[in-house]
C-alpha cells in the first residue's frame, strides 16, 4: 500500500513540475469557461443589422422605420432612398434583412389598395435571419393592426369588428441565399475548415521544435543559415499538401452533391492567404517553443475554439469586444467570412478585401517575427 501511495505522490509530483500541462490541465477550463461563456453570454441575438429601402418618404413610412428601429432584436445601419445596390451594401454591412417600402405606400394604404412590403432575408444563417425576420414581421404586424382599428374607428365601426377587416398593406418574404438551409451545405464547410486549420498547426508545431527536441538543428543550420530559405523549406511542403485536402473537400462537394460555384482566382488568393498565415503561426510558435509536446499543446488551445468564435454559426456582433479581437487573430475567422461571401452568399469578389488584406496581416506580422526568431536561434548555433 505505501509503494501505491508513494508511486501515485511522485506522479503528482511529476504533474506539478511539468508547467505547461498544469497549464493546460487548470488553466484550459478556467480560460475556454470564461471565453465561450462570454460568447454565448447574451443568450439572444439583439441589434441585427437591417437595412430600410423608404421610396415612399412618408409620414407612414417614417413610422413604420421608427418601428423598427425600436425593436431590441434589430438595428437599422442606413435607410436608402431607392432599392439600387442595397443587395451589395447589405453585404458588406452584414445586414440581413433588407426592408423594402414601395413608393405611394401611404397613398396605397389610405385608398385600400393594399401595398406590399418586401423583406429580403439573407438566409445565410438561420439564427440570424429568422430572429430578424420574426422582429420585422411582428413590427409591420402591430403596425397593420394599429392602421387598421384607427381608421374603422373613424369610420364608427366597433374595435373589435376592426380588427376582423382587411390588412392595410401585405408583407412579402423574399428568401436569399437559401442554400445554406440545407444544413449540411451550411455545416460540412464550415467544420471542415477548421479541421483544415488544425492540421495545418498541429503539423508546423512539429517543423523546428522536432529539430530543436533531436538536435538536428545544427545540422539543417550547416546546409543553410539564411531563415528565409529555411522557412520556406519547412513552409513549402504543406502549401502543397494543401493542394490534397482542398481537391479532397471537393470530392465530398461532388459525393454530397453540394453545387459550387464560385468566381475560382478570388478564392484561389485567399485560400494561399489562408494557408500562409496558418502556416507562419504554426512555425512561428514552433521556433519559440522547443520541445514538440508544448508546441503542439500551445496551438492546439489556439485552434479548439476558433471554430465557435469566427462568428459563422453566433454572430461575432453579439460577442463582448474582447473576443472579437482574439477572434480578429485567428486566420480561420476570416477565411469563413470569405467561404460565406463567395460560396453561399454569391458576393462580388470585391467585398472579400477587408478578410483577405486581414489574413495578409496576420501571415505577414507572424512570418517577420518568425525570421527574427529564427535568425537569434541560427546565430546561437555552434559548429
Amino acid at each position: 500500500m505505501k509503494n501505491i501511495l508513494a508511486l501515485i505522490a511522485r506522479e503528482f509530483k511529476l504533474f506539478y513540475a511539468n508547467k505547461v500541462l498544469l497549464m493546460l490541465f487548470i488553466g484550459a477550463p478556467i480560460m475556454y469557461g470564461i471565453l465561450i461563456g462570454s460568447v454565448y453570454q447574451k443568450g439572444k441575438v439583439t441589434e441585427l443589422p437591417v437595412i430600410v429601402v423608404d421610396e415612399d418618404q412618408s409620414s407612414m413610412s417614417r413610422k413604420l422605420i421608427d418601428m423598427i428601429q425600436e425593436n431590441e432584436v434589430v438595428d437599422i445601419v442606413q435607410v436608402l432612398p431607392h432599392i439600387f445596390n442595397s443587395r451589395t451594401l447589405a453585404l458588406e454591412k452584414e445586414a440581413t434583412v433588407v426592408v423594402h417600402i414601395p413608393q405611394g405606400f401611404m397613398r396605397n394604404i389610405q385608398q385600400a389598395q393594399v401595398p406590399e412590403v418586401a423583406l429580403f432575408v439573407d438566409g445565410s444563417n438561420t439564427l440570424t435571419s429568422n430572429s430578424a425576420l420574426m422582429a420585422i414581421v411582428t413590427v409591420a404586424t402591430t403596425m397593420k393592426a394599429g392602421i387598421l382599428i384607427e381608421g374603422q374607428q373613424k369610420k364608427g365601426v366597433p374595435a373589435y369588428i376592426a380588427t376582423q377587416a382587411y390588412e392595410p398593406f401585405k408583407t412579402s418574404i423574399i428568401k436569399q441565399n437559401i442554400r445554406s438551409g440545407n444544413y449540411l451545405y451550411f455545416m460540412l464547410p464550415g467544420v471542415l475548415l477548421t479541421v483544415f486549420q488544425q492540421v495545418l498547426l498541429l503539423g508546423l508545431a512539429l517543423s523546428f521544435a522536432s529539430e530543436f527536441e533531436l538536435n538536428t538543428f545544427s545540422e539543417l543550420v550547416k546546409k543553410s543559415r539564411k531563415p528565409l530559405l529555411l522557412l520556406l523549406v519547412k513552409i513549402v511542403p504543406y502549401l502543397l499538401m494543401s493542394v490534397g485536402i482542398m481537391a479532397l473537400y471537393y470530392g465530398y462537394s461532388l459525393w454530397y452533391r453540394m453545387p459550387l460555384q464560385v468566381d475560382f482566382w478570388p478564392f484561389f488568393w485567399s485560400t494561399i492567404l489562408f494557408v500562409m498565415a496558418v502556416c507562419c503561426i504554426g512555425v512561428l510558435v514552433s521556433i519559440a517553443i522547443p520541445t514538440q509536446l508544448k508546441a503542439t499543446e500551445i496551438l492546439m488551445v489556439i485552434a479548439t475554439p476558433s471554430f465557435i468564435l469566427s462568428g459563422y454559426t453566433w454572430p461575432s456582433s453579439q460577442m463582448p469586444t474582447w473576443v472579437q479581437a482574439i477572434a480578429d487573430v485567428i486566420p480561420l475567422t476570416h477565411y469563413l467570412r470569405i467561404f460565406r461571401l463567395l460560396f453561399i452568399e454569391q458576393a462580388p469578389s470585391e467585398l472579400i478585401r477587408q478578410p483577405m488584406l486581414a489574413l495578409g496581416i496576420i501571415a505577414a506580422v507572424c512570418f517577420v517575427l518568425s525570421v527574427l526568431l529564427l535568425h537569434l536561434k541560427i546565430k546561437k548555433v555552434k559548429y
